[in-house]
């Protein structure tokens, strides 16, 4: 997602021995396609970003300049899809799918909403993909140098038939794995960012009725 503001910020920071400690939060809720057939076809991706972020991202944009939280539509015209407007090279989009061990592949986002709530900054985009049979999709939304912690808050759609469960990270084994990770590194290798944002990330494990 485009940092804006915070990314000369983000290169700026040092990992820390302390602990990895994220300093954006989001909120997702995911909408899943299906072609009917047991297979999904795409997502739609609904970030719900923290108070503090979203005043700064309305800031930088000069946006909401009378801070009364609510925006014109030109002003939204000019939001939606800010988080999408910066896609460098290698980017995944902060959200992963897995078939056992195949990553699928998801398409370019397209922004389809944005609007402000309560403060927060709400952005939702679509992702298509597939088809990819349904059962058995393990789903991990997280940014692999943790700078922004995910939570699946939901909602969760999924097709008839289908449910999810999520299986949370172990917190603390995940900090000792960090620790691990660091002790094996040069000071240049920690300050130039470590990948650790899948240590502690939310897994959404699909499952589904046998057809008939």
């Amino acid at each position: 997602m485009k940092r804006l503001a915070l990314a000369a910020l983000i290169a700026a920071l040092p990992v820390s021995q302390a602990g990895a400690h994220p300093h954006v939060f989001v909120d997702v809720a995911l909408g899943f396609a299906d072609d009917g057939a047991g297979n999904l076809t795409g997502v739609e991706v609904t970030w719900t970003y923290d108070d503090f972020f979203s005043l700064l991202i309305l800031t930088d944009m000069g946006l909401d300049p009378d801070g009364d939280g609510v925006l014109t539509e030109e002003e939204l015209v000019r939001l939606k899809g800010f988080d999408l407007a910066e896609w460098p090279e290698g980017f995944e989009g902060d959200l992963y799918i897995h078939a056992g061990e195949e990553k699928i592949a998801l398409d370019h986002p397209v922004p389809t909403d944005v609007r402000l709530e309560e403060g927060r900054i709400v952005a939702t985009h679509t992702r298509s993909f597939g088809p990819v049979l349904a059962e058995g999709l393990r789903v991990d939304p997280y940014d692999p140098t943790y700078y922004v912690a995910y939570t699946l808050a939901g909602p969760v759609t999924l097709p008839s038939g289908c449910a999810y469960t999520i299986q949370e990270p172990d917190l603390d084994e995940s900090q000792r794995a960090f620790r691990d990770m660091l002790a094996q590194m040069t000071a240049e290798e920690q300050f130039t960012g470590v990948e650790v944002g899948n240590l502690f990330s939310e897994t959404m494990v699909i499952s589904c009725r046998a057809r008939s």
